[in-house]
Order: structure tokens, then sequence, then C-alpha cells
């Protein structure tokens, strides 16, 4: 089942909520990176983010190289061929109350 994709209107406001994520793929996923002081707050924050995700049901991709997490939202079933919806809103919210 296909998730309503968010317009251009709600992307304009979520970046603007949230001025540390930037579009990314083509304006289908958001993304942000996360500097830590050493690699066991990194990967702190990663647990507690993958807590959030799996209460939400909805999983972040993300890359770490020890003190930097670098996070992209983005949902694959919103409309046609996945693009922002949202669920990354929510998760996105959810992940920047934890920075």
């Amino acid at each position: 089942m296909s998730v309503p994709e968010l317009t251009s209107e709600e992307i304009t406001l979520l970046l603007a909520d949230h001025p540390a994520w930037a579009l990314a793929r083509e304006g289908k996923a958001i993304t942000r990176t996360f500097q830590f002081k050493d690699f066991s707050q990194a990967w702190g924050f990663m647990s507690r983010v993958a807590l959030l995700a799996e209460a939400q049901d909805h999983h972040p991709e993300w890359f770490n190289v020890y003190a930097k997490v670098e996070v992209t939202l983005t949902t694959h079933d919103a409309g046609q061929t996945g693009g922002l919806s949202q669920r990354d809103v929510t998760l996105a919210q959810a992940i920047d109350a934890l920075a």
C-alpha cells in the first residue's frame, strides 16, 4: 500500500522547522550529519534512534565512522517510486529531540 508523499509546501515547512536537515536524492530524502565526541557517544545515539525507529516502524539509512553518524530518511513506499512522507517528518522530529 502506497503512503502519501509530502507536497512541495510540506517539504518546505519540514526544512524550515528542521534546518539541520537537507534534501537529498533529488528531493526524495532528507539527510543530516551528527558529530559526537567519540565512538561511544555516536553508538549511544544510534542505539537511541534505533529504539525510536523500531517503535515507529520506520527505519533510517545511516553510516557511521568513529564519532560521525550520517542519517538519511526516506519512505520507500511513498508515492510510486518512494519519497518523503509524514513518517520521515515524525522520525526527524524525534531524532532532533535526541541531538
